[in-house]
């Protein structure tokens, strides 16, 4: 019963689509490609439209543990127009993927995202993870995996899942107990390229006190860059100071004179 209740906690896939790639008016390619292990997974890609400072990188979306590449829209929409090609997954057991969800599994799902992007001519050296929350986590790993991954942003992520366990339910033995783990904040001194954490202060489910220890974790060059709301408040395309984060992050991966950290 505690397995159920973990892998419950951990991941809420849908199968449901809800908004559609076209509601963005933007052209994108509906993927189909396979992992390690055989499972096949859907993704969507959007391409920078016209000359760009930056049409030569990619954002490689690992999303959080809820819903599906559907329901994260508007982050593409602030990422496309700041001239960013935008590659978005669902991992196995959400969305169109097949399979179900696991460690291991959402793993080699972002192994096999990061290699259908160099299979298009896409190097890891020009590529960003960006990951949401539990996919913060999975970005992590990845870049330990691709030590030449261009960069990496970890937005609302916690340290790991037991730590968040034992907040959320302190009345449980959840550090002798937990077997899904997302060690995030373990992860962090190993990773070489260049690491943005975004966080906010009101973020009630994931403490911004998970932001302080995986930012003091990580190796330099590295930039903090606060953000309001709570954690389920997705950023809008008119959120100035998201925007804004991600392009100083951009600035530092070109690196030009940027300050490592904001107020």
């Amino acid at each position: 019963m505690f397995r159920w209740f973990e892998r419950r906690q951990v991941y809420h896939p849908s199968k449901t689509l809800g908004l559609k790639p076209a509601d963005l008016n933007w052209p994108f390619d509906d993927i189909s490609f396979g992992t390690a292990d055989g499972v096949r997974l859907n993704g969507w890609f959007f391409p920078c439209l016209g000359p760009s400072r930056w049409s030569n990188w990619t954002v490689l979306i690992c999303h959080g543990n809820a819903g599906n590449v559907s329901h994260r829209l508007k982050w593409y929409s602030i990422l496309l127009d700041l001239g960013l090609n935008v590659f978005a997954f669902d991992y196995r057991g959400y969305g169109r993927s097949e399979g179900t969800p696991s460690e291991a599994g959402t793993y080699h799902d972002a192994d096999a995202a990061l290699d259908w992007l160099r299979q298009n001519r896409r190097p890891p050296r020009q590529v960003i993870a960006l990951g949401e929350s539990l996919g913060g986590a999975i970005a992590a790993e990845l870049a330990i995996r691709e030590p030449s991954l261009g960069g990496i942003i970890l937005q609302s992520t916690f340290t790991s899942v037991a730590d968040l366990g034992v907040e959320l339910f302190p009345w449980l033995p959840v550090r002798w107990l937990n077997t899904i783990k997302y060690d995030t904040v373990a992860k962090l001194p190993l990773i070489q390229p260049p690491m943005m954490v975004m966080h906010s202060r009101g973020d009630r489910l994931i403490r911004f006190r998970h932001a302080e220890r995986n930012y003091a974790a990580a190796r330099s060059p590295k930039l903090f860059w606060e953000i309001s709301g709570d954690h389920n408040e997705q950023p809008g395309f008119d959120s100035p100071q998201i925007r804004c984060g991600v392009e100083q992050f951009l600035r530092m991966l070109e690196a030009e004179p940027t300050p490592t950290t904001k107020p």
